[in-house]
């Protein structure tokens, strides 16, 4: 019996009482289910896996701050890294939804999506409850 299902064994019998094989089965079943159901369509995984970039995070945020859009001549001073590294994270950023881009002649003008500012405002409603 590996490590987790001895684990697990321990877990059902301190919550029942007792527990058997079936019961270890049943409850990995269960689990195989759920693990089934919260991944098969993991159309956010992207959009946390983008965040999890410093840059890109930071300049999600300041766009989110920034409650107006920025061009990228203003969010450069923002993060330290090559001119080339801000746009493909702005691409990574669109890609993913977080942000829309708008062009004006030479001009790019980015800001964040309905999406970006829920994930962020949630987070910061987190922080302000957990603190």
């Amino acid at each position: 019996m590996s490590e987790s299902s001895t684990r697990l064994r321990r877990l059902i019998t301190d919550e029942r009482g007792d527990c058997c094989d079936e019961d270890v089965e049943q409850r990995l079943d269960e689990l195989q289910a759920l693990a089934e159901t919260a991944f098969s369509d993991d159309a956010i995984r992207p959009i946390f896996a983008v965040l999890g970039s410093e840059t890109r995070y930071r300049i999600a945020r300041s766009l989110v701050v920034a409650d107006d859009e920025l061009c990228v001549c203003e969010i450069e001073p923002l993060v330290d890294v090559s001119e080339s590294a801000v746009s493909h994270a702005l691409s990574d950023l669109v890609n993913a939804g977080l942000v829309s881009r708008r062009k004006d002649g030479n001009w790019r003008y980015y800001t964040t999506t309905a999406l970006a500012e829920s994930i962020f405002e949630a987070a910061e409603h987190d922080e302000e409850i957990n603190g």
